[in-house]
């Protein structure tokens, strides 16, 4: 038991690791810019090539462990993350960085979908809420306290590394997750036989690819007529990706995403809600630091700062979630994402209201309540998401479900940067980025009010506490001998 709870705890920074690293990075930004000379379009791939590469691998990624052995992809995916954030710090030019984001993706892809799929394994369905909770929660810290982490970073510029401190940080943390998981993690696999499906790979990946990079690039080019068919083809793709799941599903049993997974309608809107999220959270913290830090002449720190009262707000919210979010269910995934509409609306109007003139105390009240809402959105939505999976689908589930929120991000950061970027133009004033951000707002505004309507298609309270007693007694697969955690 002992080395079980030491297992979770690494399991829970790896996931943090990761999550950090999302929004951390934002913050540097206009440090990376004028340092390494970077266009807009690289900015945006210096955050979208992380969550792209994440997206079209993380389901390769829980296949391979359940294929190869989830502690042994976990320990890849920790070295390579780690050796990669190594090559981010060491970086010459922004399309050094942005290579070294990508390949840090995609050892991240290897990396997380070992960890739900371990706790689903070390866990019976009735102990995985607390630990589901506490991932969410983790989760949601992580992605408020990127910024804040990332400006005292910079600002403190310890070793005169700057902005590469952000990517630093990572290296001690990993080499401490990687021995230690050595150690605490047991090995297991899937009980059946599963098969990588690499056609589908290459298919999702077009389909992720041609429409992110034709959002990201389109605007910078001019959208020429090229830009709007490589976008025109990637639905294209999706339906062949579909239609060839299907087909590889009853052939084989191994397509890549089994179809079986969607016939459940709480886990189609549990994946659903997850990428709207965030969508939502990816532009917010996006253009948030852009415009706090061009626009209004913010420091790193002072930026960082700014959003510590949406920290606060989440932590608040994870206290109320881990506890309630059992017994409420859907009913607080709602509720979460109604608070954080409320949150970004009231940023809204205040920016609106104070224009030039507005310093980081006029957002603490609607930067707490929109970090509150986020908690207590994320903290029982993977429970409730996976409560209807099983133990047999926990690589491919787990897989999925991390693809829509890695896609998501990486989407809403391309949309939104569309929108922003299309309001400055060239002009980069003030007022010119107040525009740009108030009109970019709409976007997470846009996904959390879809993220809320699915909230009613997700399983019931009572609906999930009978499937996990139906699970408690279905499950058979257990950590192989070798290995094994003692009881």
């Amino acid at each position: 038991m002992r080395f079980r709870s030491i297992a979770v705890v690494v399991l829970l920074f790896a996931s943090f690791m990761d999550l950090l690293d999302t929004t951390i990075v934002n913050v540097a930004l206009p440090s990376i810019e004028k340092d390494l000379n970077a266009t807009s379009a690289q900015l945006e791939w210096i955050v979208s090539g992380y969550v792209l590469s994440f997206a079209v691998l993380i389901i390769t990624g829980g296949r391979l462990g359940d294929i190869y052995g989830r502690k042994r992809l976990f320990l890849i995916g920790v070295a390579g993350f780690t050796l990669a954030s190594a090559s981010c710090a060491a970086a010459t030019s922004g399309d050094m960085l942005v290579v070294s984001r990508v390949v840090q993706g995609i050892f991240g892809a290897i990396m997380i979908p070992q960890v739900l799929s371990i706790i689903q394994v070390l866990f019976a369905p009735k102990e995985r809420a607390g630990v589901f909770g506490a991932l969410g929660a983790i989760s949601g810290l992580a992605a408020v306290a990127g910024p804040l982490v990332g400006g005292i970073l910079v600002t403190q510029n310890a070793f005169d590394l700057g902005w590469r401190s952000v990517f630093i940080i990572n290296v001690p943390v990993g080499v401490a997750l990687f021995i230690t998981s050595a150690f605490c993690i047991p090995e297991s696999r899937a009980t059946q036989r599963v098969r990588l499906d690499v056609l589908g790979v290459i298919l999702i990946s077009a389909v992720l690819l041609l429409l992110v990079f034709g959002l990201i690039e389109g605007r910078a080019l001019g959208w020429p007529i090229g830009i709007w068919i490589m976008m025109g083809a990637s639905p294209v793709l999706l339906a062949v990706f579909i239609w060839y799941q299907s087909r590889r599903d009853k052939k084989t049993g191994s397509a890549l995403v089994p179809p079986s997974l969607f016939h459940s309608r709480g886990y189609s809107a549990g994946a659903l809600t997850q990428f709207s999220f965030s969508a939502s959270i990816g532009a917010f913290f996006l253009i948030l630091v852009l415009y706090l830090q061009i626009g209004l002449g913010f420091s790193a720190i002072e930026a960082g700062l700014t959003t510590l009262p949406f920290s606060l707000g989440a932590l608040l919210g994870s206290g109320i979630a881990v506890p309630l979010g059992p017994r409420l269910g859907k009913g607080l995934i709602l509720l979460g994402a109604l608070a954080q509409i409320g949150g970004y609306l009231w940023i809204a109007r205040v920016v609106d209201a104070q224009s030039n003139a507005l310093i980081g105390a006029d957002l603490i009240a609607p930067m707490a309540l929109a970090g509150l809402g986020l908690t207590l959105l994320v903290v029982p939505l993977t429970d409730v998401s996976l409560a209807q999976t099983s133990v047999a689908n926990a690589g491919a589930a787990s897989g999925v479900l991390g693809t829509f929120q890695q896609v998501g991000s990486a989407i809403g950061v391309a949309v939104v940067g569309v929108v922003f970027f299309g309001v400055v133009g060239d002009k980069f004033s003030p007022g010119a980025l107040r525009d740009a951000f108030l009109a970019g707002m709409w976007i997470p505004i846009t996904a959390l009010t879809l993220a809320a309507l699915l909230c009613f298609l997700l399983p019931s309270v009572s609906q999930v506490a009978t499937h996990k007693t139906e699970s408690e007694l279905a499950d058979t697969e257990i950590p192989s001998t070798e290995d094994a955690i003692p009881a």
